[in-house]
């Protein structure tokens, strides 16, 4: 039997509580480090504990809890639970699928290497990790990512696997990597199907949403 698909709760982080939504900051328009304006996510999945993080599967060979494994630097409340991460995080997993398969081999995420959000004291200017779209691999198997060789030939595969990757080169200056492999899909924001883009400058109507569980009970039923 295949494994089952655990289903996320989608919120809008303006139906968030106060303190969390100030730390999300939801849509609000930030500079990177070129000067470019980018808009921060809004939707995101809610992640009740660490327990259900290790059982989703975001990818066949991904789970979510390797995209949420942090430090200190990173918010208080945003190392306890309930954590929330941007929807856009499963088109990212979809394309590190697509690396791991060609590489034949798993890819291990760095602490801080998923998703950080914008109150994480790495992000300043945005980076693509606040919207839940970049990745920094630290081992491809057993080859540790901390030389010109290793990093320029998994970076090669990885650009190979799709054309709209941006993956960092070996270097010490900024924009680059001499201890990881940055992977990033850019500014990419995941918009549910059900949200009326009409009202994006207000709450919807339903404070919280469910969508991924009546989509599973509707993958479920048609099994049937």
């Amino acid at each position: 039997m295949p494994e089952a698909i655990a289903p996320l709760k989608i919120v809008d982080a303006h139906d968030l509580d106060d303190a969390v939504r100030a730390l999300l900051r939801p849509g609000e328009m930030i500079r990177d480090a070129e000067g470019r304006r980018h808009r921060l996510p809004r939707y995101f999945y809610e992640i009740p504990s660490y327990e259900e993080a290790k059982t989703i599967r975001l990818a066949p060979s991904f789970r979510l809890n390797e995209f949420i494994r942090v430090d200190l630097r990173e918010a208080p409340s945003f190392q306890e639970f309930p954590r929330y991460v941007p929807c856009a995080i499963r088109i990212l997993a979809s394309y590190l699928q697509r690396i791991r398969d060609a590489a034949g081999a798993p890819l291990q995420i760095s602490v801080n290497g998923g998703y950080r959000s914008p109150a994480h004291e790495r992000n300043v200017p945005a980076s693509p990790h606040m919207w839940g779209t970049a990745v920094d691999v630290y081992r491809v198997g057993s080859t540790l990512l901390h030389s010109e060789e290793s990093i320029e030939k998994y970076r090669k595969l990885a650009e190979e696997t799709a054309g709209d990757l941006y993956v960092a080169p070996y270097g010490h200056e900024p924009g680059s990597a001499d201890d990881h492999l940055h992977v990033d899909l850019g500014y990419l924001i995941s918009i549910p199907r059900e949200i009326s883009e009409d009202r994006m400058e207000v709450p919807q109507e339903t404070p919280r949403f469910a969508f991924e569980d009546r989509r599973v009970m509707e993958r479920r039923s048609d099994e049937g």
